[in-house]
């Protein structure tokens, strides 16, 4: 399920364009809401319907709760503005979105955060620990790349590349959480499960007592208890009332 538009698309974006639109500046609004955002920095990608190679992306110097609909600015693989945008990106920071778009065209989202307790795992040598119910829906696909430095170089992609594979969330070492989808819903719901998953780690081993990991059988077999936790329906299962909560308190996202 997609967010209901409020507005008509401008006469130079079309519909699936605009409804691809109003679901990312939701995602990062919702981002924001979460406290997960970081001043300016980081950034959530979402491929444009119809369009092949081109990406929309949030304006460079723009906090995540003043994203709109339109602000967004349409690229391409180089993060070269390929609308008429009056708004600057930031080419440095798409690499690591770059890279996963052209490998994973089923990605069709990829939000990469830099959250304190997201850092705080990616830096422990163990890595996500299976403590928690929340623990094992990451953990059925989940991947490591490792710390090279701000990710500026182009030889780095191939890498990163290896190491994501066919999974949608990966922790990179040392600098965050990374998760993608088919859908801009299903990359939320996967941040926030990924992240809250982090976030119960890092609290349960501020309590200095002895943790209790859960049996290997139990996570080989979360995935198919997945499916019926959302019956089926993987982000959509959260997605409209995230977005209703969004049209109660921050109605102007789909601007």
């Amino acid at each position: 399920m997609n967010a209901p538009l409020s507005s008509t698309p401008p006469a130079h974006i079309g519909q699936q364009e605009w409804q691809a639109r109003v679901d990312l500046a939701a995602a990062y609004r919702l981002v924001a809401m979460h406290r997960w955002d970081d001043l300016v920095f980081t950034h959530i990608s979402a491929r444009v319907p119809g369009e092949e190679g081109h990406f929309l992306i949030n304006p460079y110097g723009f906090m995540f709760e003043e994203i709109t609909a339109s602000s967004l600015v349409k690229v391409n693989m180089n993060c070269e503005k390929v609308d008429n945008s009056p708004y600057d990106v930031n080419p440095a920071g798409f690499t690591i979105h770059s890279a996963v778009h052209a490998i994973r065209h089923d990605a069709h989202c990829v939000m990469h955060t830099h959250t304190v307790a997201g850092v705080a795992v990616s830096i422990q040598e163990q890595g996500l620990l299976p403590i928690s119910q929340q623990s094992l829906f990451p953990l059925a696909g989940l991947a490591y790349h490792d710390y090279e430095g701000l990710a500026l170089r182009e030889d780095e992609k191939a890498r990163l590349q290896a190491d994501l594979g066919e999974a949608n969330n990966l922790i990179l070492r040392n600098h965050g959480l990374l998760t993608c989808g088919s859908t801009v819903a299903d990359a939320f719901l996967n941040m926030f499960i990924l992240q809250r998953a982090c976030e119960v780690q890092i609290a349960a081993q501020s309590g200095g007592a002895t943790l209790i990991p859960i049996a290997q059988p139990i996570v080989d077999g979360i995935r198919a208890a997945a499916a019926q936790v959302t019956r089926g329906l993987g982000g959509n299962i959260a997605w409209p009332a995230l977005l209703r909560k969004l049209d109660r308190e921050q109605p102007d996202y789909k601007n």
